[in-house]
């Protein structure tokens, strides 16, 4: 495993990081058992990944807490997050507490490393500014979590608009965000911005749907060559992306993913979801090689970084 710095925090974590959500959710998402997701965290530990991040709403930090107990704190760094109710235009203090206690109940944990508002959209930004984040840092004071994350809802931000005023302020130490392969926004909007304040930067839709399935990318690139958005060639192959497979290149479409958004210049940590031990050892494989080629690299430059939406659906919504 190699590790890196998470920004400010200090905390030394590892270039890949366990997604608990997303459409797997450790496998409970396709109707594995919570034992079987506790073998998979397991099994990434073992691999030497280090953080683990998971949500309230996902579902999952109890399996989180299952599969540490005996495990050193000090050696895994944890992440979890509080969204706002649903059907709510904003975040509420009392509801973000009460979030976070619920959490750590959940996980077991006497503290979590970093707690993160999730899905902030940008109209509710100068709240969760000004009165959440205040609010959340005495609860910091109490010792219920070492660093303050925000994590912002693609799907529904594509400028990046809030993550471009998030990463100016103060408040946050770490910031999650999209940024894949036809998704390059980041490059310019979020990136400088982290860099030059010392924020650790998690990376999630590293390859989420639009790359593991090859009738969504087939079909997402017809549309985009329709509306002029790509060339017309794209549309016209099953395997849109396969100039990117070749022997000094990757060695499949998920491979470059990976790679392509490890090595990107802000970045800190790759998230991967998966509830598959062979798919895990896959995943953590890709992290851990050489860039992609500088021509392939420049290739996707070219041919995307205009794009903005593309690849951000989100997984159906469930209960908390």
């Amino acid at each position: 495993m190699h590790y890196t710095t998470l920004g400010r925090t200090g905390l030394r974590v590892s270039v890949a990081g366990l997604g608990c959500g997303g459409f797997s959710r450790l496998g409970l998402g396709t109707g594995q058992s919570n034992e079987h997701a506790v073998g998979i965290i397991r099994n990434a530990l073992d691999l030497g990944v280090n953080l683990i991040d998971t949500a309230a709403v996902y579902g999952t930090e109890d399996v989180v807490g299952a599969a540490l107990r005996g495990v050193a704190r000090d050696s895994v760094v944890v992440c979890t997050k509080a969204s706002k109710p649903a059907g709510t235009e904003t975040f509420s203090v009392d509801e973000v507490i009460r979030s976070l206690d619920a959490s750590l109940r959940r996980l077991g944990l006497d503290y979590v490393d970093v707690f993160q508002l999730h899905a902030v959209p940008p109209a509710a930004y100068d709240h969760v500014r000004e009165v959440i984040a205040p609010a959340l840092l005495k609860q910091r004071e109490r010792g219920k979590f070492r660093f303050l994350g925000i994590t912002e809802t693609a799907p529904n931000d594509p400028e990046q608009i809030m993550l471009n005023r998030a990463a100016r302020d103060g408040p946050w130490d770490t910031a999650m965000l999209a940024f894949h392969l036809m998704d390059q926004v980041a490059r310019k909007q979020v990136f400088p911005h982290t860099i030059a304040n010392r924020i650790g930067t998690l990376m999630m839709f590293a390859v989420r749907g639009i790359f593991a399935r090859p009738a969504q990318l087939g079909a997402t690139m017809r549309d985009l060559a329709k509306a002029g958005e790509v060339p017309a060639w794209l549309a016209e192959t099953d395997e849109p992306l396969s100039f990117l497979i070749h022997d000094a290149g990757a060695s499949s479409l998920t491979d470059a993913a990976y790679r392509y958004v490890r090595h990107e210049p802000g970045v800190d940590v790759v998230l991967f979801g998966t509830g598959d031990a062979a798919h895990l050892r896959s995943n953590v494989a890709s992290i851990l090689k050489p860039p992609l080629p500088a021509a392939d690299r420049e290739k996707l430059r070219d041919l995307f970084s205009h794009l903005r939406g593309v690849g951000l659906e989100v997984p159906p919504a469930r209960a908390r």
